[in-house]
């Protein structure tokens, strides 16, 4: 059956949500896995251990605090109706901040277990060569770690599209505005319209399995490109 203008609305919904999420995950990540890569902190093991914590919290713990800490009473709720943008909850920005801490260890992990593989040795002989920290990282380690960032940006762009707990708490169902892929099937399936939530939920499962088959080339050994 073809899918609706607000299915269609979801798909370019959650398209964009995953896309921003994945982009800013990438600028924010980076820097902090290659500091868990290679600090010796005893901040280190804390630190790691709040940036997987989403892996094993149940989403609508994580959407519950979200949304009080984005809300009137939240320190955050209270710094952005400061600035005159109003709250976060039920728009698409308060998504885009639910998504990056949901799907945070799905982009930090992968970077830094690229770094570590890169070990110190080709950033010493850079640094032989007098470049400087910087280039090294920008020219040595990153090149190097192409392949976790691969694995970075493909896991953290599906685990996005397959939210659900968690933009279902700081986004509701709002169409045109929050409803997302997930959210769009929950409201088919409760309106028991299954054809069109079979339209939706199999396109899923394909992507799903073309984001395996992506991931098995990536990850195969001597895989180049």
């Amino acid at each position: 059956m073809p899918l609706d203008p607000a299915d269609w609305q979801a798909l370019w919904l959650t398209a964009k949500l995953a896309t921003v999420t994945t982009l800013v995950l990438l600028v924010l990540g980076t820097p902090l896995a290659w500091w868990l890569a290679r600090t010796r902190s005893a901040w280190k093991g804390p630190i790691s251990a709040l940036v997987a914590m989403p892996l094993i919290l149940p989403p609508t713990v994580l959407g519950f605090y979200l949304l009080l800490f984005m809300g009137p009473e939240g320190w955050l709720g209270r710094f952005t109706h400061a600035l005159g943008w109003g709250y976060l909850p039920f728009t698409f920005g308060g998504l885009v901040v639910a998504s990056v801490i949901y799907s945070l260890p799905f982009v930090v992990q992968p970077i830094q277990n690229a770094f570590e593989v890169v070990g110190s040795v080709p950033l010493e002989a850079a640094a032989t060569l007098r470049a400087s920290p910087l280039d090294a990282f920008l020219t040595v380690a990153i090149p190097q770690a192409r392949s976790g960032f691969i694995t970075a940006a493909v896991l953290g762009f599906a685990h996005t599209v397959g939210e659900f707990g968690v933009v279902l708490m700081i986004g509701g169902n709002i169409p045109n505005a929050t409803q997302v892929v997930s959210v769009q099937i929950y409201a088919h399936v409760e309106a028991l319209e299954y054809t069109q939530a079979h339209g939706l939920a199999g396109g899923l499962v394909c992507f799903s399995f073309a984001i395996l088959l992506i991931m098995n080339r990536v990850r195969r050994p001597g895989q180049r490109g």
